[in-house]
């Protein structure tokens, strides 16, 4: 049974292999807008030493980790999601022998290992070396921040498929994708950290699974999180992560009345 989806997570990476302006066009608009934010932020900081508890290093690592959150799962991803559904194609899906959802799941993760990876590695190497973004601080930390940053994939990837399946009632997938990545965004702490906020919409946004996916891979990097504090938020995040799962399972059982022939 796993083979079947560790042969889709191969075909998706062979389709990203495959589009090569599409992975240039998408790393290129990557770059240009982790570029934007850092020399904005820049020039934030041009007078101060301090913004909410972050440094200019505090915040050129936040970046790093926003930037990274961001590229791990590509709208290439999120857009094969809802056409599926909008084009009619979920049809066929449902003959095939496999669960839609983990389908979905292996096809990301195939496109994540090029698209994503190629270009966060290019990008960190880029930003530590010649932006000297700081790291964690030990090998303790690098791993706590690798598992945290792995779970907020996933937790990004349960969003991403639930906003996807609401295609089943539109004719449009736009107007849900631009919707969830703003959203998204905001309650992540991708724009700008939660601390920024004002105490009512931070207190909201920790209440929130959103916040799994920047705020907390990010406050392990910069060691606002240690100790027993690391596990917590991994406890968290795990939590979160098996929740959007399952309430990605309830919705389809619902979504899927609203297939016909010509799609959601």
């Amino acid at each position: 049974m796993k083979a079947k989806y560790l042969s889709l997570a191969s075909r998706s990476m062979q389709n990203s292999l495959a589009y090569r302006v599409s992975f240039i066009v998408n790393m290129s608009a990557s770059v240009f807008y982790i570029l934007a934010m850092f020399f904005l932020w820049r020039a934030i900081y041009a007078h101060r030493t301090s913004l909410a508890g972050y440094s200019w290093n505090d915040m050129k690592a936040y970046l790093l980790v926003s930037f990274l959150s961001s590229t791990m799962l590509s709208w290439y991803s999120e857009s094969r999601m809802s056409s599926r559904i909008l084009d009619g194609s979920v049809a066929m899906e449902l003959l095939k022998p496999i669960d839609f959802q983990a389908a979905r799941l292996a096809e990301t993760a195939g496109t994540t290992v090029f698209e994503g990876g190629v270009s966060a590695v290019l990008v960190t190497i880029v930003l530590i070396v010649y932006a000297g973004v700081m790291t964690p601080h030990s090998p303790a930390a690098w791993i706590a921040f690798i598992l945290s940053f792995a779970v907020s994939v996933l937790i990004k990837f349960g969003v991403v498929y639930i906003s996807s399946l609401f295609c089943f009632w539109t004719s449009s997938g736009f107007g849900v994708a631009w919707a969830r990545a703003a959203i998204t965004n905001l309650l992540s702490g991708a724009l700008i950290p939660l601390a920024f906020f004002p105490p009512w919409l931070r207190a909201t946004a920790y209440f929130l699974p959103f916040q799994g996916i920047v705020n907390a891979p990010a406050s392990i990097y910069l060691g606002q999180a240690t100790g027993a504090a690391v596990w917590g938020t991994l406890l968290v995040q795990v939590f979160w992560c098996v929740v959007l799962w399952f309430l990605g399972r309830f919705v389809w059982r619902f979504a899927v009345r609203k297939v016909t022939i010509f799609g959601g």
